[in-house]
């Protein structure tokens, strides 16, 4: 048994943030961040577009911001949370600033800012088309400087642990603990027991429980399964953002994102044919909000029977795309693609998840000692859609407001660990290995057609019906499989995308009205183009 004061489970700008803030005020507390991959890899890593942050103030104010956000949101989002985020942003971009991360800048210094789809102004600040990454190493640079931090890379958490794995105790599902997780350490092929007094839930998105996504292969909704699993409240998961603009491809799997910025510096959606067709939905275009140009982009696929539409980059500045979207650039060329001569094809994709871990202005959880931050959260902050780059100020700000909270935790000391004894170790009796990967792999397949055939972009009753029961169908056989395998991390991950696509569904089908990124084509009241 390892045990430590603090349990980071995940290593992206949320998770990061958090225990450097710790780190740094309490050098005697000791922080344990586990991660699945390589520490670098998460959802950070390959956010490209940038932040939204306030920091022209004479053409740009926290009032724009905080409407854009509402607007993109659909009014679903909590008001006071909206608030909070934008107006410490400023602060909160200041100390990532400070911690190393280099923006890109004009000659007189200032900040160059980025516009995309939802924003009135331009405040997007980034580090070419590479943001994640650089704010991913700059992060873990800070962390590796930091005495009382250990980086357990490659150890992949299976369950929380709570009240209910302590023998002969009763679980009140209305007073439930967290006493830190079960981790499986792939390296030696052992399940861990890691016990701590405060333990933080930053594992991103669940992007593979559809066939295409652009969120990384890591993003297989693990924290919201296991906080589901140990009774912890989930809530709006329903709402799935489905990027506009992936970079076609035939293979499944994660598809390479053209960032929103794309469109905001010029560049235009047509059909293959050349013909436009934004003007037909939204009176801004291409800079409508991500969840109308997804769907828009879905409708004309679905008329014109084409695979892809087209990115038109033909107009724009060859100087400019070059300097700011290099890897775009590079990896377009590399596909065959020449953005200056044809369109680039693109499709929607599976892209960011608004609903979560229910969370209140702190990050704590409903289960006492919890917290929770970034994409696997409800938090309030996007409501029924995300307005581009609001994801990774969400981070910075609640990692904050979850370390000051936890550090008052830890200073009160208040914890009541005596049951901590009691708890066992990973039992394994009963459990016989089995060489059925390729079950896990066919389930797996199998979740993900049914969840983007049937519970994507555009849904309906009857399609969310047949859904329920072919997921119960999966559930079923995931559960047999689980019971009787030795555990894997592939087989783990297929268990938590059941976990999240039953949430989906269910919550889904709960849906009376569309809002935001969730469209039912049953409850619609009105066309879906405003010029038919």
């Amino acid at each position: 048994m390892s045990r430590a004061d603090v349990l980071v489970i995940g290593s992206g700008i949320s998770g990061l943030s958090y225990a450097i803030k710790i780190s740094e005020k309490m050098p005697d507390a000791k922080i344990i961040i586990v991660t699945k991959a390589d520490e670098d890899e998460s959802n950070t890593k390959y956010a490209q577009g940038g932040l939204a942050v306030v920091t022209d103030f004479d053409n740009d104010n926290f009032q724009k911001h905080i409407d854009d956000t509402m607007r993109a949101g659909d009014g679903e989002n909590k008001r006071d949370v909206v608030e909070m985020v934008i107006r410490e942003g400023p602060a909160r971009f200041q100390e990532l600033v400070n911690w190393g991360t280099h923006f890109d800048t004009e000659n007189d210094g200032d900040f160059k800012l980025g516009r995309e789809g939802g924003h009135t102004e331009n405040r997007i600040v980034h580090h070419k088309d590479i943001t994640g990454a650089e704010i991913e190493r700059a992060l873990l640079e800070t962390i590796n400087k930091s005495s009382n931090i250990e980086m357990l890379a490659h150890h992949y958490v299976i369950d929380l642990i709570t009240q209910h794995h302590v023998p002969g105790k009763e679980l009140n599902t209305d007073d439930i603990s967290c006493y830190g997780a079960y981790v499986l350490d792939e390296k030696n092929k052992k399940i861990k027991k890691i016990t701590a007094k405060i333990t933080l839930v930053a594992t991103g998105g669940a992007g593979h429980v559809y066939k295409n996504t652009t969120n990384p292969v890591i993003a297989t909704g693990d924290g919201i399964a296991f906080v589901h699993r140990a009774r912890g409240k989930v809530s709006n998961m329903q709402y799935y953002q489905f990027h506009p603009t992936a970079l076609y491809s035939k293979r499944d799997g994660m598809l390479f994102l053209i960032s929103e910025a794309v469109r905001g510096d010029g560049a235009k959606l047509r059909l293959k044919n050349g013909s436009k067709f934004m003007h037909k939905y939204d009176e801004r275009e291409e800079l409508a909000s991500r969840d109308i140009v997804a769907r828009a982009i879905d409708n004309e696929l679905k008329i014109s029977g084409d695979d892809y539409v087209g990115l038109d980059c033909r107009e724009m500045n060859r100087e400019k795309f070059t300097e700011h979207f290099p890897n775009i650039y590079q990896k377009c060329i590399d596909e065959g693609i020449d953005p200056f001569k044809q369109l680039i094809p693109v499709v929607p994709a599976c892209h960011y998840l608004m609903g979560g871990i229910v969370i209140d202005m702190d990050g704590q959880s409903s289960i006492k000692n919890l917290f929770a931050v970034g994409e696997c959260t409800n938090s309030g902050l996007h409501g029924a859609n995300r307005l581009a780059s609001n994801s990774l100020l969400e981070g910075l700000v609640f990692g904050h407001k979850a370390a000051l909270k936890t550090m008052e935790l830890l200073q009160k000391n208040d914890f009541n660990f005596e049951d901590l004894q009691a708890v066992p170790d990973w039992n394994e009796e009963g459990m016989r290995m089995m060489d059925e990967m390729v079950i896990v792999s066919y389930l797996r397949r199998q979740l993900q057609e049914m969840m983007s055939d049937l519970v994507s972009i555009v849904r309906s009753n009857e399609r969310l019906q047949i859904a329920k029961r072919k997921q119960r169908e999966i559930y079923e056989a995931v559960v047999e499989l689980y019971n009787y395998s030795i555990l894997s991390p592939q087989l783990s991950e297929l268990r938590n995308l059941v976990n999240v696509s039953y949430l989906i569904i269910k919550h889904s089908i709960q849906m009376k009205e569309n809002k935001g990124s969730f469209y039912n084509k049953d409850l619609a009241t009105k066309p879906l183009t405003i010029n038919d």
